[in-house]
Order: structure tokens, then sequence, then C-alpha cells
């Protein structure tokens, strides 16, 4: 039976999910909103969080989110520290055209998308995505990802790296799940739901007046 891979996003209203975590965990372009998740956390997050990483389950990563765990969860210590002996035991796939050493065990590279399709094939737990902003593209576009949890936050981060980037096909996606906690943070769980539907012979004829035939020809010509 494939393996079902899950990608699971902290969120801004606008898109953001750049360095959620902390302060200096990602800087690039000059973001310097790092640990917004921590500055607005919500208790009510937990029992997702609690089922998305129980049992078994492998992390599958982008080579950066890999750089930041592996910097970090290998020592954390205190009420993190089971965490961080579960992604220690964990299997590591991580997504990269890079050939920088991983050297934090259970680690393994994957040269591209058709590797991700040989490892989902095969047997094993479930795959869970944490950041990776820059895979979700071509995932989704081959169809890989079975599953996606974002968790929304009520801000706006104005800039930064999005989840949907450069490359992200047009898709449908069934919710089949959420929720909004007290604090209002929205959960909502979906899956692919099949290719969008042709212009519907029920909706409005466009209205050829002069002035939306002038409007054409503006956007013809560069004008608009």
């Amino acid at each position: 039976m494939p393996r079902k891979i899950t990608g699971a996003a902290f969120i801004s209203l606008d898109g953001i999910v750049q360095s959620p975590g902390g302060p200096d965990e990602d800087p690039t372009g000059g973001f310097d909103e790092g640990g917004w998740v921590f500055k607005l956390w919500d208790e009510g997050l937990e029992p997702t969080l609690g089922a998305l990483f129980s049992g078994e389950y492998d992390l599958l990563l982008g080579r950066r989110t890999y750089d930041i765990f592996a910097a970090y969860w290998p020592y954390v210590e205190g009420e993190n520290k089971p965490m961080g002996e579960a992604f220690d035991r964990a299997n590591k796939y991580v997504l990269t055209r890079a050939e920088t050493e991983l050297e934090w065990q259970n680690s393994h590279r994957l040269a591209g998308v058709d590797d991700v399709a040989q490892l989902k094939a095969g047997d094993g737990p479930r795959l869970v995505i944490q950041g990776s902003s820059t895979i979700y593209p071509d995932l989704l576009a081959a169809g890989l990802i079975d599953e996606l949890i974002l968790m929304i936050f009520p801000l706006t981060l104005g800039q930064g790296k999005r989840l949907f980037g450069t490359g992200t096909p047009v898709d449908r996606l069934e919710m089949t799940a959420h929720t909004v906690t007290p604090r209002g943070t929205t959960i909502a769980t979906y899956r692919p739901g099949g290719e969008l539907p042709p212009y519907p012979d029920t909706a409005p004829d466009p209205i050829e007046s002069e002035a939306e035939a002038v409007r054409q020809q503006r956007m013809k010509e560069g004008r608009w």
C-alpha cells in the first residue's frame, strides 16, 4: 500500500510560512519577523500537532528546513527533548540537488520528484512534511501529496516565503475537516480534489460593450 504524504504548515493569512520557529531561523530576503508562531502561540493547536507526530512517521524535508532541524533537534533539552528523540529516530528524506553531506543520523538524500514517487510507492510509515515550502509546487504538480494541514494564524506578515510558490499547479482541493480555536487560529485539512472544472455555460456572458472592447485592447498592448 502506498505511503501517505501529509504536508503540515504554520501559515499567516497572507500565505507566509517563513521562519515560524525563531528569530534567527531563516532571515533570507531580509525577513525580520522570525518566531511569529510563538508571538501568538495557540494551545488549541496542540491536539493537531500531537496527532500529527504520534505513532510511526518519517520526515520529508527540503534542504534548508533539514539544516534548521539538524542544528536544533538533536541537541534540544527540557520539555522538547522527547520530540528531538523522535525526530532522531525517524528517517529524514531530504529533497535536494546539493551534494552537502547529511550528517544527522537516519538521513537520506532524494535527488528529485521521481525519487519521492518511488519512496511513496514503497513500504514504510507515513511521511510528514514540515516547513520546506520550496518542495510543495513540484510535489503537488506530481500528485504526490495526499493531505494538507494548514494552521492559519490570524496575522499578516507582508513579505516572506509563501507555501504555494512559482510552479504550483492549477488544482482543486477538498476540505475534509476544519476548526477554529478560541484564539482565532484556523486549522483546515484538505485533500486533492481533482482538476478545476471548465467555465460553466450557466455563468454570466461577458458584456460586449465599447468600453470593454477598449479595455481588452489596452490589455493586449500592455497599457492596462
